[in-house]
């Protein structure tokens, strides 16, 4: 089978013509949550699985892209697809589809929510994996309920180079009558929201207009027309996953769960290489005595979350490894980051084509402001930064396919 020389290429005939092929699996999932935004997608799906779950509710989970294996792109109720149950739904996708053009992610979707439509479950929770208006995801006609996280500058040259533009594609995701959670929004970007969600006649639940999430004593403070919830901060850490965890809330009341299934949400919750410390394997020994952290973000508004996140930890000088791809704003992402880090040490993103070379990586961060040298692998990296400061803290990040390189090396 040849598939589609482009990447990406966002239109939706492939994906409609080999959903028929193999009977239309879209029209027989259980209740759909479908998730879109910018940043915090993956986060706020995990946020609502761990609470639906913690109520005894089956759930399957769709994310993009995958850091360590593909099989985590899958969950078929609560657990990782085999690999037998994947060889299964991606030989019969493949031999559907009959050789015609089609993308890499176009034919795992329609493989995913195959295997979704054979296998019992409660709920099916799908993150869009670009845009939203013209993503393989969204085929689903009446989902349960959709998510918009906050939408910023990202893949400008698919989506648009202005917050419009790109939340028009995001807004893509309402649909006629169905509730539609909406995260922190720029004006700009809410307004093209509320536009589409009155064209569809969709009922919207709107951060500081229907519900409202702040942190008071360490305690996360919720708040809607059901009432108040005082409960745990995230476990997720940062800031930023407090406005995440009130989106999560507010999908888990507007499905009608309960308090328990709220607090389940922000206490159970796992979503890797989002500022995670790592505290085993190869890495992190190597790293002794010094911390290790790890984290996916690859945009300005990431950037910026990041800082804010690192403000908040424990005073201790803070260190980079970064590497990144080239469709990517570098100097965007870094800027705010140069506040609050001792130094930078770029690195290529190993087997990625679109990586930027460690030398180009380290301009642009001493562009910014920020001390930067290179080294030739994370390794190399963590060796050089420790050997100056033994008690750093040491921070991974720029990309999702460092951070998933980063987890396959930790576990050598």
């Amino acid at each position: 089978m040849a598939l589609h020389p482009k990447v990406m290429d966002l239109v939706l005939d492939r994906v409609w013509r080999l959903l028929n092929a193999v009977g239309n699996p879209q029209d027989r999932l259980p209740p759909v949550i479908h998730v879109a935004g910018t940043n915090g997608k993956g986060s706020t799906q995990a946020m609502i699985r761990a609470g639906l779950e913690a109520g005894g509710a089956t759930v399957h989970a769709y994310t993009s892209p995958h850091l360590a294996r593909f099989h985590e792109r899958i969950r078929l109720a609560g657990d990782l697809i085999s690999e037998e149950a994947l060889t299964d739904v991606l030989d019969r996708c493949y031999a559907a589809n009959g050789g015609a053009q089609i993308t890499y992610f176009e034919i795992t979707t329609v493989a995913a929510l195959l295997a979704f439509a054979e296998t019992p479950a409660d709920y099916a929770l799908l993150e869009v994996g670009l845009g939203g208006r013209l993503d393989a995801t969204n085929v689903v006609a009446a989902p349960a309920l959709t998510i918009i996280t906050p939408v910023d500058l990202d893949h400008q040259q698919f989506l648009g180079e202005t917050l419009p533009e790109i939340a028009g594609e995001k807004a893509g995701i309402i649909k006629r009558g169905v509730p539609c959670v909406v995260g922190p929004q720029h004006n700009a970007a809410l307004e093209v929201i509320e536009r589409q969600a009155a064209r569809r006649g969709a009922p919207l639940l709107v951060h500081g207009q229907h519900w409202h999430v702040s942190t008071e004593r360490d305690r996360l403070i919720y708040q809607d027309d059901t009432g108040l919830l005082d409960l745990p901060l995230p476990v997720l850490r940062g800031p930023h996953q407090i406005m995440n965890a009130g989106a999560a809330i507010a999908a888990l009341r507007a499905l009608g769960k309960d308090e328990a299934a709220c607090e389940a949400a922000v206490t159970r919750a796992y979503w890797p290489a989002r500022m995670e410390k790592l505290t085993q394997g190869a890495l992190v020994d190597l790293a002794r005595p010094a911390e290790l952290w790890l984290d996916g973000g690859h945009n300005p508004a990431a950037g910026q979350m990041l800082a804010a996140t690192l403000r908040g930890e424990a005073a201790r000088p803070t260190h980079l490894i970064c590497g990144m791809l080239n469709t990517k704003d570098i100097a965007g992402y870094m800027a705010p980051l140069a506040a609050v880090a001792a130094s930078l040490t770029a690195v290529s993103i190993p087997g990625e084509a679109n990586t930027i070379p460690a030398e180009q990586t380290a301009e642009v961060a001493r562009s910014v402001g920020l001390s930067a040298d290179v080294a030739p692998d994370v390794q190399a990296a963590i060796a050089a930064i420790t050997a100056q400061d033994a008690n750093a803290r040491i921070l991974i990040c720029g990309s999702l396919y460092l951070a998933g390189h980063v987890m396959r090396e930790n576990r050598a």
